[in-house]
């Protein structure tokens, strides 16, 4: 869930019917997204590619499985802004437990002409989870997302790593960092804001239903990606779920908004399924 996201408003991160007068753009956006909606399930019939797997906003550790394909269906919206849609596969791409890879592809639709005119972007994932070689050994991913088909308007091109461990009663925490295209990723002042820290809490609440998942992330910097956002999920069986969350960005100016609602959905199907990742 969540660009790889990966995404503000001002860029690359069930549908929801704007209000065509508070958001202008909401009505254009929600009737593309019914053709995106078409073209993804095309898409997913002859496995194509997908979204990385994420936490709320940043990647997290998680691959999918060899053989399933996963679906996110992503908005994020706050009144007056235009409705942010992020709709896209994600395919686990190797047969083997303690290396897994997924690639994929997002469409993202922002309510900005220019962009929305490319709405297409690759992302691909390496990982191996928590004790795959030693008992001890934390989880590791590395990966790159955004990676936009319009040369100098959405080829962010972020590269990232993290480390991952799964701690008794605290949950799991994550710690990594990402850079990214310095042309595009620019703070306010039109300065480089490229890179920063990557970190999340999450856990399922097993102490009341295995069903409900809860998760705090952090992206540092002060372009549009920069946000800290927390959410919770709930899984109406183990491979659909839906999460319920809120960002705040650390740059409004360039994410567009000061804040937004995030809903995602995420469906899982293939012969790994059932075994998928919490996030998008």
């Amino acid at each position: 869930m969540g660009l790889d996201r990966r995404r503000a408003a001002a860029g690359p991160r069930g549908m929801v019917l704007p209000d065509e007068r508070a958001n202008p753009f909401g009505m254009e956006i929600f009737m593309r997204a019914r053709i995106v909606t078409l073209l993804v399930a095309a898409a997913m019939a002859a496995r194509a590619w997908a979204t990385p797997s994420t936490q709320i906003w940043i990647p997290s550790t998680d691959v999918q499985k060899f053989g399933t394909v996963h679906l996110n269906y992503d908005v994020y919206a706050w009144p007056a802004t235009p409705v942010t849609l992020d709709l896209g596969p994600t395919v686990g791409l190797l047969p083997w437990n303690r290396l897994q890879a997924e690639a994929g592809f997002d469409i993202v639709l922002t309510g900005d002409p220019k962009t929305d005119a490319w709405p297409l972007y690759f992302n691909l994932k390496i990982g191996t989870p928590e004790g795959s070689f030693a008992r001890w050994m934390p989880a590791l991913a590395a990966g790159i997302y955004d990676v936009g088909i319009k040369p100098g308007l959405t080829t962010q091109n972020v590269v990232y790593g993290l480390v991952a461990r799964t701690l008794p009663v605290v949950g799991r925490l994550s710690l990594g960092y990402y850079f990214g295209n310095p042309s595009l990723l620019v703070d306010r002042a039109g300065r480089a804001a490229n890179r920063g820290l990557l970190a999340s809490w999450d856990r399922t609440l097993t102490e009341l239903t295995d069903k409900l998942w809860v998760a705090i992330d952090y992206q540092g910097g002060q372009s549009a990606l920069g946000a800290l956002s927390g959410a919770f999920a709930w899984y109406f069986t183990p491979d659909i779920g839906l999460l319920a969350g809120y960002d705040w960005y650390l740059s409004p100016q360039m994410a567009g908004r000061r804040s937004s609602v995030t809903l995602q959905l995420d469906i899982t199907v293939g012969s790994g399924s059932g075994a998928g990742e919490t996030g998008g």
